[in-house]
């Protein structure tokens, strides 16, 4: 086991990457990290019986640059989630998070996720457990219902029944989760959002900590959320523009990197996954949205998707691609910019 130790302080205002499955792995939390220090990154959910009863180094494992780092849990059993929460203590982590979001059929037969909404005595139960476990944070991300369950003041009792425990961090996904009917892909669009629901549980609720998330894109939208909570999650148009999280770090006036900097840093990264026998293809499907909107983007997709990139350097021809197709936009600018001035 190897145990990374935990020395990151959370900064203000809390930004964080969504735990998104097959998404936020440890290689795209590398990448991540190389954008913006500040920003909270997440696992993807991991379920206790993968911890306890599976490979929990593979699981727990990250990387030390990964700090500040979440680990997400999904489970019902409070003996079970307590268990895990030490491991990940001991681990490294930073805080961990309760799924209670979560909508596929898959977990809600194993009584994970937003299922959960509807017994908030049990995830308090859940919540206790798991604070008495470690000393380190223990919060909870939820949607604002869940089917029948839609109204305001159901999220609210489920908020205060969890609080009972001492939590005082909630995640609110702004929207609510049809569990029959709707599959995951639909309720991450279908729903409509309802950020007034979660202003108004800050309203309501001042003492406790409130981050929200669902359909946030940009830098403009993340300080207007802001205005309102204390925290922003960021799910998938991180994953897809990553350099967002660059832009984010504008909140603490950081200077914003250069994307051929992030690359030269991802290199030798790469070539030790490499080294470790890990396929290429499960690195660069990651780093895809880097040129997002800027010349060359389809490119640079097209060269490191599909396992169309064999080597190292068959990345490094596709940095180099990109940095020839922007200094050729830039020089076409700069000549038709002299020729109006002409």
């Amino acid at each position: 086991m190897t145990i990374i130790e935990n020395t990151e302080t959370i900064k203000s205002p809390r930004i964080s990457v969504a735990p998104m499955m097959d998404w936020t792995t440890k290689d795209y939390r590398f990448f991540a990290r190389l954008f913006n220090p500040n920003v909270v990154l997440y696992t993807e959910m991991v379920t206790t019986g993968a911890i306890i009863h599976g490979d929990a180094e593979r699981h727990l494992n990250f990387n030390k640059q990964e700090h500040p780092i979440v680990l997400q849990l999904g489970g019902s059993n409070p003996q079970d989630l307590a268990l895990c929460s030490k491991m990940a203590q001991d681990w490294g982590y930073n805080e961990i998070n309760l799924n209670v979001g979560c909508p596929s059929d898959r977990v809600q037969n194993n009584k994970i996720g937003a299922c959960l909404m509807a017994e908030p005595n049990l995830v308090a139960d859940c919540i206790s457990s798991m604070q008495n476990a470690v000393q380190i944070p223990v919060h909870v991300k939820h949607r604002i219902g869940i089917d029948e369950m839609q109204s305001y003041e159901e999220m609210l009792h489920f908020v205060d029944t969890v609080a009972k425990t001492g939590c005082t961090h909630f995640v609110v996904h702004a929207r609510i989760a049809i569990l029959k009917g709707l599959s995951p892909k639909e309720n991450r669009d279908v729903p409509p959002l309802r950020y007034e629901d979660v202003y108004r549980l800050k309203k309501e609720r001042p003492h406790l900590l409130i981050e929200i998330n669902g359909g946030i894109k940009t830098f403009e939208e993340t300080q207007l959320h802001l205005q309102h909570v204390d925290g922003v999650m960021i799910g998938r148009e991180a994953y897809h523009n990553p350099y967002l999280l660059a832009e984010l770090g504008q909140l603490w006036q950081l200077n914003m990197p250069d994307r051929f900097e992030i690359m030269q840093q991802m290199l030798p990264y790469i070539e030790q996954r490499l080294a470790e026998g890990a396929p290429l293809s499960i690195i660069t499907r990651h780093i895809l949205g880097l040129f997002q909107n800027l010349p060359g983007a389809r490119k640079w997709r097209q060269a490191l998707s599909g396992g169309n990139a064999k080597s190292l350097d068959d990345v490094k021809h596709a940095i180099q691609y990109m940095q020839d197709a922007i200094i050729r936009t830039e020089n076409y600018i700069a000549s038709q910019q002299n020729i109006e001035l002409s």
